[in-house]
């Protein structure tokens, strides 16, 4: 069974998402999925982005029915920092 985490970043502006993702990934070795729900549309691109470039993997993004952004992210346990 896989760890997962929903992180809430809904009313938070770009960049503070990428950066609660950050701190979550550097504070808990023991999660390996997070799904952030932000209404930010920028998590769409930022989020992703993040990961290419600290190493994590994008498993999916959406759009639910109320106009929130769910972005699924794979933490890899050797790139935590």
């Amino acid at each position: 069974m896989k760890n997962r985490h929903i992180l809430d970043t809904r009313g938070l502006l770009c960049p503070l998402p990428v950066i609660r993702l950050q701190e979550l990934a550097r504070g808990q070795t023991a999660i390996e999925e997070v799904e952030v729900i932000a209404t930010d549309p920028g998590v769409l691109e930022d989020i992703p982005s993040w990961c290419r470039v600290n190493g994590h993997t994008h498993l999916s993004s959406c759009t639910d029915e109320r106009k929130e952004y769910r972005v699924n992210v794979k933490l890899n346990p050797l790139k935590r920092m």
